[in-house]
């Protein structure tokens, strides 16, 4: 025993000394994707390690652990390879930390550049550890999640059938993970219901289209941003460009940045940098000097200063709360809806050799102004409740009759748009209301009156 004490003693100073991040010498940094502000360069990840070197765990701490591995090893139920129990470990020294630090064997690193791509298998959610509970952040476009009703903050309380414990969910993330066109049940507890209901959804390929676009009214664009992937600026960029060839010059634009979970910190930057002139757009700071990095903004704005209404809510997260500091704090656009999601950590990418990595929280980010948005969030300038609008269809009250409803009547020269009808506030009244904030902002602009700065809660 004292032997094999040994041995693991000397394994557990390489690791506490930097070894496992064995590295060649430093080169120029070539970053993947993932959804962290970066990846590290072997250099980096050796820099970091090495920073860690000088706060060796002591023999007793060493020891205590070489002792419960040892009782594991010899008494649980069933066999446990060392593998499989250093891993654990791992897991479990990071997810102690935070819910956004984990250990990634080459399965999940792959997932995760998979997710970036905008193409996966899966049931299209983004969930996080909130609590010691599985919380989806937000639901995407065009996953069966969505299709199936799944909100933003929902609690999963079951896979399958099996109970999600507080102490088991990496286990958990992994089970909502499977092969295309297999079936899996979710138990969610919805915000403010009293009782889970179960979900059965279908695994499928998602393919997340990050940018959609359309008109909502003559001059008036709606740009949706479902996540932020590898291209999402330029297929912004390409976007905008054609609807303003086809419509000519917009008035106004709603981005709309509900349920978005987040992506890749330089795609927000860029998404960022297409509506900003000059101005930095994020800054992030850690124990590290790596990790002090400014993002700033180059000349150029896409709609050329035409005004903005950001529509966000509590599945706003990450880096599209980036994207909603940004043009916040420049007073580039209005923001409207609810208190965004609140993550404002950077996680990096570091390999540990046999193409296995850690996600590791290494900074916060700051809006331009220098706030932290860690657990806060973003309170809009606007704040609206969730709330629908239904139609009073009592024909007694005959408040909402026109000549249009009136029998053979005459044609209008003009055709009614879904706003002026209400069928926008229907269909999503927080988009409607944005719509009419916009209108605002544009009529103000065209009149040369000062902007609005009051707040309507």
């Amino acid at each position: 025993m004292i032997r094999k004490s040994q041995t693991w003693l000397g394994c557990l100073l390489a690791l506490s000394t930097g070894a496992a991040f064995a590295a060649p010498p430093p080169q120029a940094p070539q970053p993947a994707p993932a959804p962290a502000s970066s990846v590290a360069t072997p250099a980096k990840a050796a820099s970091i390690a090495n920073a860690a070197s000088d706060d060796v765990p002591s023999l007793e701490q060493i020891q205590t652990f070489t002792r419960a591995f040892e009782m594991i090893k010899q008494a649980y139920v069933d066999p446990v390879s060392d593998t499989q129990l250093m891993q654990s470990a791992i897991r479990g020294m990071l997810s102690g930390l935070d819910p956004h630090s984990e250990f990634l064997d080459k399965g999940e690193l792959r997932n995760l550049n998979e997710d970036t791509s905008g193409a996966y298998s899966g049931l299209g959610i983004e969930v996080a550890e909130v609590n010691h509970q599985l919380v989806i952040v937000a639901p995407l476009d065009g996953g069966p999640a969505k299709r199936a009703g799944v909100l933003p903050g929902d609690v999963i309380e079951a896979v399958d059938g099996v109970a999600v414990q507080p102490d088991a969910i990496d286990a958990a993330m992994k089970r909502l993970r499977g092969p295309i066109g297999s079936k899996i049940s979710l138990t969610i507890l919805h915000p403010d219901a009293d009782k889970p209901v179960t979900i059965p959804l279908v695994r499928q390929r998602i393919h997340v289209a990050s940018v959609t676009t359309r008109v909502l009214e003559p001059g008036y664009a709606y740009i949706r941003i479902s996540e932020f992937q590898e291209d999402t600026a330029n297929e912004l960029t390409d976007a905008i460009d054609k609807l303003q060839k086809k419509d000519g010059p917009l008035r106004g634009a709603v981005l709309d940045l509900r349920s978005n979970p987040g992506g890749l910190v330089t795609s927000a930057v860029g998404v960022a940098d297409d509506f900003l002139d000059s101005g930095l757009i994020v800054s992030t700071r850690g124990r590290l000097s790596q990790s002090d990095l400014k993002f700033s903004a180059t000349p150029g704005d896409l709609l050329d200063g035409a005004p903005m209404v950001v529509l966000v809510d509590n599945g706003t997260a990450s880096a599209a709360e980036i994207v909603t500091g940004a043009l916040k704090d420049h007073h580039r656009a209005l923001i409207v809806g609810r208190r965004t999601f609140g993550k404002g950590s950077v996680q990096t990418i570091l390999p540990v050799g046999d193409g296995d990595a850690v996600k590791l929280t290494t900074a916060r980010y700051y809006t331009p102004d220098g706030t932290s948005i860690q657990v806060a969030g973003i309170t809009p300038d606007i704040v609206l409740g969730n709330l629908t609008v239904q139609v009073d269809r009592n024909p007694s009250l005959g408040d909402d009759e026109h000549e249009s409803d009136l029998p053979n009547h005459l044609p209008g020269s003009k055709a009614t748009t879904a706003s002026e009808t209400g069928e926008l506030a229907i269909k999503d009244y927080a988009l409607s209301e944005a719509l009419h904030v916009l209108k605002g902002l544009a009529l103000t602009r065209s009149t040369g009156a000062p902007a609005p700065t009051a707040s309507v809660h």
